[in-house]
């Protein structure tokens, strides 16, 4: 029997790369039949013609304040860059660039139909999943980068999220190691890790900093969950919207953007329940800090969002099943403790259970802010925003010096 037995690692291992085989032969028959759509409609892909030095691609709205910083930073140095996205209302359209080139490129396989061809020096982007679905490397780019748009874990994507970019820029050093376990495990190349802050918090903190106080506050909690099973408006619902609307204070519900696709039923059946209700606001606006400013407290669950708000408003944020499932993404293949944003909002965070929902604005009133949960908020801003105000300068430094390196030594890093 003791042949038999696979130690836990050994199986973490095969559950991945069984997913990732099994993802990899869907897609590349979608890629297949997609091919015989253009060779049966008389059409053939070829390279783009245009050699670009450097490409930015942003794949959503949600996006676009991450690059923002970055371009810019172009901007302001003189340096041409090509920025294709594909959110047709882009604000780089409207933003005045005479060095940035913007333009759309479609949606979904007509976006990757056209970075597939793309001829570049460095291709830089939020989008996962390069080599492994339908983005593919095109053999005339030299260097793929990624950035992190947020400043949690890099473990925290799908399977080999980011296994074949060359490098992946990070918000934080702690975010290193488990890179390099991964390369190491799955015995695939070393990327570049540098350390270049986080984009769209610098880009926010501007923003957030200009909206003008309320001539009359009135105490407001922020209800901002993650989506799936796990996350508290699909797992608690009624049980804690009920409690919280008898506070009488104001409550402002974020549904995760996922949320809207996913669990668009739970939404409307919610919706409908406290449809006519006064001191109920449901938020669906790309920007989250209008709602952040106006909140005295947060509550989430696992939510990126969590972080938003202790770094950009420095104040309490309470916690409900704060774990996640991470059997579907990278951080399940690395041993050990869970992943840092996992554990640091259990550090600075105040825990809120079920038990408690019916009582709530006991709860809230009590959970005071300590000095010991400022300083521990701050210790969490410290490690996971380096170069806070810097970042896209720092993107663009890290850009033009691979660029340098690239064409100095000749070398292709496909």
């Amino acid at each position: 029997m003791e042949l038999l037995y696979i130690d836990p690692g050994t199986g973490s291992m095969l559950f991945s790369v069984l997913i990732g085989a099994t993802a990899t032969l869907y897609f590349l028959a979608r890629a297949v039949l997609l091919k015989l759509k253009f060779i049966l409609g008389g059409k053939k892909g070829t390279a783009d013609k245009s050699a670009h030095t450097y490409v930015i691609y942003n794949e959503d709205k949600r996006y676009q304040n991450v690059f923002r910083p970055v371009l810019d930073a172009f901007e302001r140095h003189g340096m041409e860059v090509s920025y294709f996205t594909s959110f047709k209302d882009d604000e780089a359209f409207t933003a005045g660039y005479k060095f940035v080139k913007s333009e759309y490129i479609g949606e979904g396989n007509a976006a990757f139909a056209r970075l597939n061809l793309l001829s570049a020096d460095i291709v830089l982007a939020t989008t996962p999943g390069l080599g492994v679905y339908q983005w593919k490397r095109s053999k005339n780019v030299k260097h793929y980068a990624h950035i992190l748009h947020s400043p949690g874990d890099a473990t925290m994507y799908r399977l080999f999220g980011i296994d074949y970019f060359d490098s992946v820029l990070l918000t934080g050093e702690y975010q290193k190691d488990d890179v390099r376990y991964l390369e190491k495990a799955r015995g695939i190349k070393e990327k570049d890790l540098p350390v270049v802050g986080c984009t769209y918090l610098d880009f926010y903190k501007e923003r957030i900093e200009k909206i003008p106080a309320e001539d009359k506050h009135e105490f407001t909690v922020l209800l901002s969950p993650s989506w799936g099973p796990s996350g508290i408006l699909a797992k608690y619902g009624e049980s804690l919207l009920d409690p919280l609307l008898a506070t009488g204070w104001n409550i402002i519900v974020r549904p995760h953007p996922q949320s809207k696709i996913s669990e668009a039923e739970m939404l409307e059946r919610l919706s409908k329940k406290y449809e006519g209700n006064g001191n109920l606001i449901w938020d669906y606006e790309t920007d989250n800090i209008h709602s952040m400013k106006k909140a005295d407290i947060m509550i989430s669950d696992f939510s990126g969002i969590i972080y938003d708000y202790t770094f950009l408003c420095d104040k309490p944020v309470m916690y409900v099943n704060a774990d996640i499932e991470l059997a579907l993404y990278d951080a399940y293949d690395v041993p050990g403790q869970k992943p840092w944003q996992v554990n640091a909002v259990k550090e600075f965070g105040i825990e809120l259970k079920e038990e408690q929902f019916p009582t709530i604005k006991e709860v809230i009133q009590n959970a005071s802010d300590s000095e010991e949960l400022a300083r521990r908020r701050a210790k969490a801003k410290q490690a996971a925003w380096q170069f806070e105000g810097q970042s896209g300068e720092k993107v663009y430094e890290f850009m033009t010096e691979k660029e340098r390196q690239l064409n100095f030594t000749g070398s292709s890093e496909q």
